[in-house]
């Protein structure tokens, strides 16, 4: 058996967190002064891609720092063997996720509208996605992410969290964190369920490789059903309630099954050590008072 780096422990998820949050907006900051000293329309696309490759500019940067800091290997947080049977289980995953619980964005947005949060249009999001422009669009928009974010939090973080605050209250963490990361007030509990169920793949499989799988369809099948035109004004996915009723009913089945599947594996569980979450929350704090900020900012569109 493989010993453990005794540095791969929930205070090394916490500082990676933080470092990646430093990192973020110094290359943000960085980013923008160039797009305003080159006068770039914001509503351009060339805007909208530059925008979409500071995080993974910014956590390749982290994580490569943290690792060294920390001397711990690449390969330690980075496992990538798993029974195949994990990628159906992945696939089965995120369809439930994407399809069953589609209506929660839209409950929260109407929560949120309570305290005066003002949606974005769901096109502001997405640059020109026609003809072969959307294969550049799902590389910087699905690929990307689906890498850098998975390796942030299903690789250093989840890694590092599971050997101090142990593998049930992990997948809680990295679900907050990632859903924080995003500073998105109409995505936070849709993230929080996705981020939680990526740690849970990702801890039962031993690899990051099927929550990779996951993050990427998720994104892809946005940027894949607008090019179609298949999102209304609202960002509502246009079909028939018929067929809205069958894709409910077989996501819903296609997630529990999924959940059973991963609740009846046999894959050990790690217990919290004493102080484990805690550690966690020290060397993290600063990343969540930021972001935590920028999602207040968000809300109240101050911004």
């Amino acid at each position: 058996m493989e010993e453990i780096n005794p540095r791969l422990n929930s205070a090394t998820g916490g500082i990676a967190y933080s470092a990646a949050a430093f990192t973020y907006f110094i290359v943000l900051f960085v980013v923008s002064l160039i797009l305003k000293l080159t006068a770039l329309d914001s509503k351009s696309d060339a805007y909208l891609y530059i925008s979409y490759l500071v995080s993974p500019a910014a956590i390749s940067l982290s994580v490569i720092g943290v690792l060294k800091f920390r001397k711990i290997s690449f390969k330690s947080i980075v496992p990538v063997k798993c029974n195949p049977k994990y990628f159906l289980i992945a696939a089965l995953l995120i369809y439930g996720l994407v399809f069953a619980l589609s209506w929660v964005n839209g409950v929260s947005v109407k929560f949120f509208e309570l305290f005066g949060y003002k949606q974005r249009e769901a096109g502001s999001y997405l640059p020109d996605l026609s003809g072969g422009k959307v294969v550049l669009a799902l590389l910087v928009i699905a690929v990307l992410p689906a890498l850098f974010e998975e390796l942030l939090f299903r690789g250093i973080i989840l890694n590092s969290c599971e050997n101090g605050a142990g593998t049930v209250r992990t997948v809680f963490l990295v679900g907050f964190c990632f859903s924080l990361f995003h500073a998105s007030p109409e995505q936070t509990v849709y993230q929080f369920i996705t981020g939680c169920a990526f740690a849970f793949i990702a801890l039962r499989s031993g690899s990051i490789l099927p929550s990779v799988l996951m993050h990427f369809i998720n994104n892809a099948l946005i940027v894949i059903f607008a090019a179609c035109g298949l999102f209304d004004e609202a960002g509502n996915l246009i079909i028939s309630t018929g067929g809205n009723i069958a894709l409910i009913v077989t996501a819903a089945v296609a997630l529990t099954v999924a959940l059973v599947w991963l609740i009846l594996d046999k894959t050990p569980v790690k217990k919290c050590e004493k102080g484990g979450v805690k550690s966690f929350f020290l060397c993290a704090a600063p990343a969540i008072a930021v972001f935590g900020i920028v999602w207040i900012v968000s809300l109240f569109g101050v911004a």
